[in-house]
């Protein structure tokens, strides 16, 4: 009796570890390749450095085939620090130092290597340029404080990440896209003319904002806590002389830092996909913590199941400050966008939301097929979803209660 129970628990085991052995293999082969990270050593003499002096960072996985020469460069998010305070905590993180980062990440979503998964970029060299500056690519301090030893040089690490990149056949393109998530997704705006400024002249060249269009509106409490955010960021950061001339000449600086304002300016085409509710913006824009005090919205922003009818109507009103904001960009054929009805935050790198059988649709299309026709000029697409929540196919961001986060240093 013993032998037969001890067979039954072996085979029950057996089973497991077949189970998982399988998942683990479905993931591998949804998330593809795990690629290296490379150091560009060369920048620091030029300072073009983290914010705690070390150098910058990159993953690049080499094209193939008929991607050999087109280029697919990603820039990280992971929000920002504006003041002195929150730089020191960030640059203790792989947010603000490359010794801080893991040595090899998967390439999923936009940067698969595979054409099931990623139909029109799988086979181009993808790269994946780390964040640690903390101000989307846009400072430049020269002095760097003795007591502090932070360096704001986001500006001259974009640089040197591009100029490392060309040496290694970027400068060859025949293809070239510029995408970012986040803070990387506004970088991705920010850079997006002197991107194509460094490619020849023959190159198509296409940016992609994801997650970045962040909007410039009032909280819950009727206060402008974004706006003074982004002003003390480009004082800290020294962004200023970074951001858009034609914009800067116009208004204060900072208020340069909000796409409603200065990507209608961008030459390059743009595509820009964004979560008419998104996440982020609704949990440090609209209600962050220092606007609600008595944590009314704590709940809500955790999942948007749980919001009541009042805190929904409030986001519908930041939809439309959202589509008002969005306008702005102006009518070109050249403009993509792809602005669905759902509760998240980046979308082209997890692959469940880039292009799976499941992956959010609008008008038929999933994000990478809307991308990948609009680059290829096979169709244009412009395209707004309905009001929340018209669209089942969403994937609704659900979040774990935390310590109250600061802006400066948001979960993704």
């Amino acid at each position: 009796m013993f032998d037969v129970l001890r067979m039954v628990e072996l085979d029950a085991r057996s089973w497991h570890w077949l189970y998982l052995l399988v998942l683990g293999l479905l993931l591998f082969k949804t998330y593809g390749v795990y690629v290296p990270i490379t150091y560009v050593h060369s920048a620091v003499a030029r300072g073009a450095v983290c914010l705690d002096g070390s150098p910058p960072a990159y993953h690049l996985d080499k094209g193939f085939g008929t991607g050999i020469n087109s280029w697919l460069i990603q820039l990280e998010g992971g929000g920002w620090c504006n003041n002195v305070s929150s730089c020191l905590v960030r640059k203790n993180t792989h947010l603000g130092s490359s010794k801080r980062m893991v040595k090899q990440i998967p390439f999923s979503g936009i940067l698969n290597n595979k054409h099931q998964f990623n139909p029109d970029f799988y086979n181009w060299n993808r790269v994946k340029v780390r964040y640690c500056d903390g101000s989307s690519f846009t400072g430049d301090v020269a002095a760097v404080n003795s007591v502090t030893n932070l360096h704001f040089r986001g500006a001259r690490v974009w640089l040197a990440v591009m100029e490392d990149l060309l040496a290694k056949g970027m400068r060859n393109a025949e293809n070239a896209v510029l995408s970012g998530c986040s803070a990387g997704g506004l970088a991705s705006i920010l850079h997006c003319d002197s991107f194509r400024a460094l490619l020849p002249m023959g190159t198509k060249v296409k940016c992609l904002s994801d997650a970045g269009y962040f909007i410039n509106t009032k909280d819950v409490s009727g206060g402008h806590y974004i706006e003074a955010f982004f002003n003390q960021l480009v004082a800290t950061h020294g962004s200023a002389k970074n951001l858009l001339p034609s914009c800067t000449s116009r208004m204060r600086p900072s208020l340069c830092f909000f796409p409603q304002y200065m990507a209608q300016q961008i030459k390059t085409p743009l595509f820009i996909i964004n979560a008419a509710y998104d996440s982020w913006q609704i949990r440090n824009i609209l209600a962050p913590g220092i606007a609600d005090p008595n944590g009314y919205w704590e709940s809500c922003k955790l999942d948007i199941k749980n919001c009541l009818p009042s805190q929904i109507k409030t986001m519908q009103e930041f939809r439309l400050q959202f589509l008002v904001a969005l306008r702005r960009l102006g009518k070109s054929a050249s403009r993509g966008m792809f602005i669905d009805s759902c509760f998240a935050h980046c979308q082209t790198e997890m692959q469940g939301l880039w292009h799976m059988p499941d992956s959010p649709l609008l008008n038929r299309s999933t994000i990478a097929k809307a991308v990948g026709d609009w680059f290829y000029d096979r169709n244009p697409f412009q395209k707004i979803d309905c009001a929340y929540p018209c669209n089942p196919t969403c994937h609704n961001r659900v979040y774990d209660p935390q310590p109250k986060a600061e802006l400066h240093y948001p979960q993704l």
